[in-house]
């Protein structure tokens, strides 16, 4: 089992109903979807999705529970798969915008920029665009924007535009050409406080996943499963992920939504949502020092009207 993040406020939150029926739209490693069940009842149900086929059955082999049901798709086909499934409301939903430490274990995948592999960081290998895909034939200014949007780096376009001479020389096949590149691109400084790569492979790894997409694509599904009271626990990883989270949260629990200045409501908008914590929960320092991926993880939880 990998080292779930948040763990124990994330089942408290999650948790509504020893008896109730729970999705874990992205089961990965197992982690948070295993300590639930020892809060569960042996009536309870969970449903344990994720695109990743490979991590799927890893964690299928691990975590042997006939109160599991494993679904391999993507979570921004919900409604889609909770109607396969024959599910028609939910008592908590779980989602974790992590990359897996399984995923990040498998070097061939090639998530991480500390091991040499094939350019790829498809989290479901059945997609046709990969990490090498985009660097090697997308337009340079793409490059340089996704690099700026998605990863929020200042270099983008010194990066963009490096990586660009070395592939008119030849294709850059690998993770470690790529953080060669990327190194030579950005100032001595900058390369030594933190790893000059990491912004650029989150980059990629988003769109490439197409990531703030799928977030906002499943959030009304998972409002619209979940019963009375019922959950909603979204655990992100970097700003743009917890700014949609937010902005969603925040929007579905306000009575009106109509621009400001207007002398009276029009939209009728009516709230479905009621936020649990106005602010998002984060790590304390001793899981900070236990798991450093946990210190930039936030856990947002809102409750159905």
């Amino acid at each position: 089992m990998h080292q779930p993040v948040l763990l124990g406020p994330s089942v408290e939150n999650w948790l509504t109903d020893p008896h109730g029926c729970y999705i874990d739209c992205t089961v990965g490693g197992g982690g948070h979807t295993k300590a639930l069940l020892e809060k569960l009842s042996q009536d309870a149900q969970v449903l344990a999705i994720d695109r990743d086929k490979d991590t799927l059955d890893n964690t299928r082999r691990q975590l042997t529970d006939n109160r599991v049901r494993f679904i391999e798709g993507d979570f921004r086909d919900l409604s889609v798969l909770l109607d396969e499934e024959g599910i028609k409301q939910a008592d908590g939903i779980m989602i974790d915008l992590g990359v897996s430490s399984f995923q990040l274990d498998q070097a061939e995948r090639g998530f991480s920029f500390h091991e040499d592999a094939r350019l790829d960081m498809r989290m479901d290998r059945s997609e046709p665009i990969s990490a090498w895909d985009v660097v090697n034939q997308y337009d340079p200014a793409d490059i340089a924007d996704i690099l700026f949007r998605y990863g929020e780096e200042k270099y983008a376009r010194s990066i963009a535009a490096a990586i660009v001479r070395q592939r008119i020389i030849k294709p850059i096949d690998t993770t470690l050409q790529l953080v060669e590149i990327i190194q030579g691109a950005v100032p001595a400084k900058y390369r030594r406080e933190k790893h000059p790569a990491r912004k650029t492979f989150q980059a990629l790894r988003i769109e490439v996943n197409r990531e703030l997409e799928a977030i906002e694509e499943v959030m009304p599904q998972a409002v619209e499963v979940l019963r009375p009271s019922g959950h909603l626990c979204i655990i992100s990883f970097h700003s743009l992920e917890d700014r949609i989270v937010k902005t969603f949260m925040q929007k579905e629990s306000k009575e009106c939504v109509c621009p400001p200045g207007l002398p009276v409501c029009i939209c009728k908008h009516q709230p479905r949502l009621r936020i649990i914590a106005r602010k998002p929960i984060i790590a304390d320092e001793e899981e900070c020092e236990a798991n450093p991926r946990a210190r930039s993880a936030k856990l947002r939880v809102a409750a159905r009207i």
